[in-house]
């Protein structure tokens, strides 16, 4: 057991940022991740300023033989933004973007959230494939792989990492990128945060917006199954400057833009973004918009308003069980196991989604990073979102057998970002990039310091 008040003020000598215990009247405000299912009280928070901090904090916990959380946004929904017992270091105060419009290029603070980015960055008319939902911190989200609105034009987040700066589980702060640890590079490219603590990223930005074509189309349940077949054919040669999902609701929320007669009603909708010209892009999904929908909020907007649009489908701190699974194809029964398996009787925000990606992110070598299953075309995405604990077994019920039904068009490669389950982390990954993984965590964290995330052990356990 640790001397607490003895080793924090060893600490806070080599510490700008605060440090919060148990006893801080902030501190179960501060251990609350997004996903409110997670309820853990880690030894001490380290609330970063800069890097310094970050090798301070690092130093301390290998010194006093603890394990290491880190915090970005805490949108991990397996919870791995927090542990018990442990050291989190939380990046939160560790903020800020600057943009180089020449270079296209931008570094991000590793705290800094997906929002934030596209703030600055929008400011010059430019973007990376980032977070659809922006409260999401920059760094997981990249880690993990990052799929985006933007990937079937530009591929993942991870893609576009040029460079970064992280600290090692021995202490050493070191750039990563293709000319400097490029292995350490190929890692976090999808090993997630496994190596160290990234301190910052610097990304390679395109020429997106400030207006592009985006929003919703929304119909009844009913019209689901002809409606998504529909909508295969059509994505399936689409240009990759028009990014799509479909997606099941439990019901139409009571919003104005929603017709009284629809409203709690069971509800399918088509998300579109379009990032050419905006009335192009309308032409090209003119047949949806005459296929009488229910609703019809497509038109010119900024990024910036697309990008945010689910932000309020994803409320902090209410209860989460979620799955993200490759499909080998859209078959017409993916389609029929889909369609039978709506979230009827669950509660908003939970819903039942499949992303279509290809392009850009098929084009990259499948070696070239530790990100695996690229040549899936689509993804399953069931999000199981509630507020009450009573209502914990129908909800994650539902995530498995609706998971079960889509299993014979699944490719059994999962994306980790969206998986609540630690037994699925091998499913991330092909079996060669796995010990190459493997080995690259012998070599940067032989003692698995850093082992709160989708954890790739060392060899020696």
């Amino acid at each position: 057991m640790l001397d607490q008040a003895t080793s924090t003020d060893r600490l806070a000598q080599a510490f700008a940022g605060d440090l919060v215990d148990s006893d801080h009247a902030d501190f179960d405000a501060l251990r609350a991740v997004y996903n409110g299912m997670i309820d853990r009280r880690p030894a001490l928070i380290a609330r970063a300023r800069g890097a310094a901090d970050v090798i301070a904090a690092v130093d301390y916990a290998r010194a006093e033989g603890l394990a290491v959380a880190v915090r970005s946004g805490g949108h991990s929904i397996a919870g791995n933004a927090i542990a018990d017992d442990a050291l989190l270091i939380d990046l939160a105060d560790l903020r800020g973007v600057r943009v180089d419009p020449r270079a296209h290029t931008a570094r991000a603070a590793g705290g800094t959230l997906w929002a934030e980015f596209d703030h600055e960055t929008q400011a010059f008319g430019l973007a990376t494939p980032g977070g659809r939902v922006t409260t999401t911190g920059v760094g997981g989200f990249t880690l993990g792989g990052g799929y985006a609105w933007l990937s079937p034009k530009y591929g993942l987040t991870s893609d576009n990492l040029i460079s970064a700066d992280v600290v090692t589980a021995d202490g050493q702060f070191v750039t990563a990128s293709e000319t400097e640890n490029e292995e350490l590079f190929w890692g976090l490219r999808g090993g997630g945060g496994n190596f160290g603590v990234v301190t910052s990223f610097e990304f390679r930005l395109y020429p997106v917006g400030p207006i592009v074509m985006g929003g919703l189309l929304g119909w009844p349940i009913a019209e689901a199954p002809q409606l998504i077949r529909k909508w295969r054919d059509f994505m399936d040669s689409a240009p990759d400057e028009l990014s799509s999902a479909v997606v099941q609701l439990p019901m139409a929320p009571p919003e104005e833009f929603v017709p009284p007669e629809a409203q709690g009603q069971p509800a399918m909708g088509m998300a579109f973004l379009y990032i050419g010209d905006p009335e192009e892009g309308l032409e090209l999904v003119r047949s949806f918009r005459e296929a009488e929908p229910a609703f019809d909020l497509l038109g010119p907007m900024p990024y910036v308003a697309f990008q945010a649009m689910l932000d309020g489908f994803a409320p902090h701190g209410v209860r989460n069980y979620w799955r993200g699974e490759h499909l080998t194809e859209l078959s017409d029964g993916a389609i029929d196991a889909f369609t039978e398996n709506p979230p009827t009787g669950l509660d908003l925000p939970t819903q039942m989604i499949i992303f279509r990606h290809a392009g850009a992110v098929k084009r990259v070598p499948d070696e070239a990073t530790a990100f695996s299953h690229r040549d899936a075309d689509y993804m399953f995405h069931p999000i199981a979102a509630w507020p009450d604990p009573s209502r914990d077994e129908a909800h994650i019920e539902w995530v498995r057998r609706s998971s079960d039904a889509m299993k014979p068009f699944a490719t059994g490669g999962v994306y980790l970002n969206f998986i609540s389950d630690d037994d699925k982390v091998r499913a991330g990954f092909s079996a060669e990039k796995w010990d190459r993984l493997v080995a690259l965590k012998d070599r940067y964290d032989p003692t698995n310091m850093f082992r709160f995330n989708q954890n790739i052990p060392p060899s020696g356990g």
